[in-house]
């Protein structure tokens, strides 16, 4: 039968049999005189240490009725470690019950670091966690914050739920160090003499500060002593006063210059992030429809779009980031500056970048470099005294156009599942043959790296023409492959007619005529309704007399 004692350990009670806390004496005793020689943060050393063991108790003991025995602290100490492992102890602690195993049972634990924070230590303490740079955490959390308002949501929640770091031992949880003597020591040991450093640096600030008032003093008393009169004093007075009152503004300049840069450069970041979604960065989640506008160059490239749109994000946002965050040094000068590693990462990430859209810049370039055409000549059944009729078409279930005209715009379709480019780009023309034949020829214009891939871009592109009787039917439009969407690229139809064949011009196609030569030099929409002949040089109109003669006489009865 023991006798059962009560403790206070670490701020905890525990009943613990009375050779268990003969042992857990020792061994506290012996930690406290291998620091005797070294007093220099003892008493936290040692809190600390408590604090520890009272915590791995406090995970053996589930009942507050239950005893801590001699097994429970042989356990404790060997996760602690033994003093003489912590450095030379007067006295060794040897004792042969137990042997000393160097472990880790507590693993990494999730803290608010203290010591690297902007505001609650979450960011730092999350990177502690997953052990990468605090830059990328908070990178994280910015981008969700500007995105969706989310952000600022999680760190709250986070700040509220995440312990702070306060001691060494949690310190060391939080950086998934073991939580023995020998890390604790090296710990404390290492805030000290940062806190010893910098005591230093304010000691010899202060006997700056004081040895150039003495010196200031000094000379003031020189001058006194020397004749200067009260008059010279009040004009030094002055002119320091007005030094300071131009000291302040050009404070207060600065401040709003901080608050400049940090409103320009969020303002900057946020577009980034809207515009990575609206162009498609996230393609890979099925966004599509009129969301999905790329800038030019993305087309045809031999790079992924993702990678295009971050590599576009990264070159902006990267200097407006250091940016943001010189505005908030200006602003606080508690706000840390970039650490020289993440300066480094992040200016070869912005290089990556850089060259990457040169490298994309000069393959856009290149892929408009060269004009190719194909011509394509095919004969119909007109001779003279025959009378064609020209009309266009247009095929509303592929894209609609209310008012149907020509023009250089491109939209996006979607044809069998495969997006494609719809164009009006078509030019209709009548020219007088050479001969007693009719015919027409298309040309196809395109562009391309070299001029036999713009022939080939020319040559893909989707026309027909449909002849039935004496009236052909033209398409209004023409598709094309999309990688093609700002390449400029266009049809050009010329019809060529015998001498004395007539032609009629359907009101649908007096928005593609284009340059049609006539006797009159009527305007290409005024041809629409009206019949032409073609003579030995080129059209006549052969009722546009007739109509001038009805209006006249309208306007008459009128």
């Amino acid at each position: 039968m023991n006798k059962t004692i009560n403790i206070n350990l670490g701020g905890f009670f525990f009943h613990i049999d009375e050779v268990a806390y003969q042992k857990l004496k020792r061994y506290l005793e012996s930690i406290s005189r291998s620091l005797s020689d070294d007093p220099q943060g003892k008493n936290e050393i040692i809190a600390d240490i408590e604090a520890r063991i009272s915590e791995l108790l406090s995970e053996k003991i589930t009942d507050a009725r239950q005893v801590v025995n001699e097994g429970d602290i042989d356990d404790v100490i060997k996760i602690m470690g033994q003093p003489e492992d912590y450095a030379e102890a007067e006295e060794s602690y040897n004792d042969s019950s137990y042997s000393y195993q160097r472990n880790n049972t507590s693993g990494k634990k999730l803290f608010r670091d203290p010591d690297d924070k902007f505001l609650g230590g979450v960011a730092s303490g999350v990177a502690h966690y997953f052990d990468v740079d605090p830059i990328w955490i908070r990178l994280g959390l910015l981008a969700l914050f500007f995105g969706a308002g989310f952000g600022i949501l999680l760190y709250i929640i986070l700040w509220i739920l995440l312990p702070e770091a306060k001691t060494t031992a949690e310190k060391l949880q939080m950086e998934g160090e073991p939580v023995n003597i020998d890390n604790i020591e090296k710990k404390i040991r290492k805030e000290f003499t940062a806190v010893s450093e910098n005591v230093k640096d304010l000691a010899n600030q202060a006997s700056d500060k004081i040895k150039d008032g003495a010196q200031e003093f000094s000379e003031k008393m020189n001058k006194t002593f020397s004749g200067k009169t009260k008059k010279n004093n009040g004009l030094q007075d002055f002119i320091n006063t007005i030094g300071k009152i131009i000291l302040v503004f050009f404070k207060v300049i600065g401040k709003f210059i901080g608050a400049i840069l940090v409103f320009i450069a969020a303002a900057v970041i946020l577009s980034l992030i809207i515009g990575g979604f609206s162009v498609g960065s996230l393609e890979f989640l099925d966004f599509d429809g009129e969301m999905l506008q790329y800038p030019p160059f993305f087309y045809d490239s031999m790079l992924p779009k993702w990678v295009l749109t971050l590599a576009l994000f990264l070159l902006v946002g990267i200097p407006f980031l250091i940016l943001f965050v010189l505005g908030l040094r200006i602003l606080s000068s508690s706000v840390k500056q970039i650490s020289k590693p993440t300066s480094l990462s992040l200016l070869g990430i912005w290089i990556v970048a850089l060259l990457t859209m040169i490298f994309t810049g000069l393959e856009f370039g290149t892929s408009h470099a060269n004009y190719g055409e194909t011509n394509t000549k095919k004969s119909f059944n007109i001779i003279a005294n025959d009378t064609l009729t020209l009309k266009m078409y247009n095929d509303d279930d592929i894209y609609y156009q209310d008012n149907l005209r020509r023009s250089t715009r491109k939209q996006e379709v979607e044809i069998n599942n495969i997006k494609m480019v719809y164009t009006n780009n078509v030019k209709v023309d009548v020219k007088k043959s050479n001969s007693n034949e009719a015919y027409y020829v298309i040309q196809k214009e395109s562009r391309g790296k070299s001029k036999f891939k713009a022939r080939k871009n020319a040559e893909k592109i989707q026309h027909n023409i449909s002849i039935e009787n004496k009236t052909i039917t033209i398409d209004a439009f023409f598709i094309s492959e999309f990688k093609n969407l700002w390449k400029d690229e266009e049809i050009h139809i010329i019809f060529y007619l015998p001498e004395n064949a007539i032609v009629y011009f359907d009101n649908s196609i007096k928005n593609f005529l284009y340059h049609v030569d006539n006797v009159g030099d009527i305007y290409d929409k005024d041809m629409a309704n009206h019949y032409f002949i073609m003579t030995s040089y080129s059209l006549k109109c052969l009722d546009c007399e007739e109509e001038k003669d009805n209006k006249i006489l309208e306007d008459k009865t009128i």
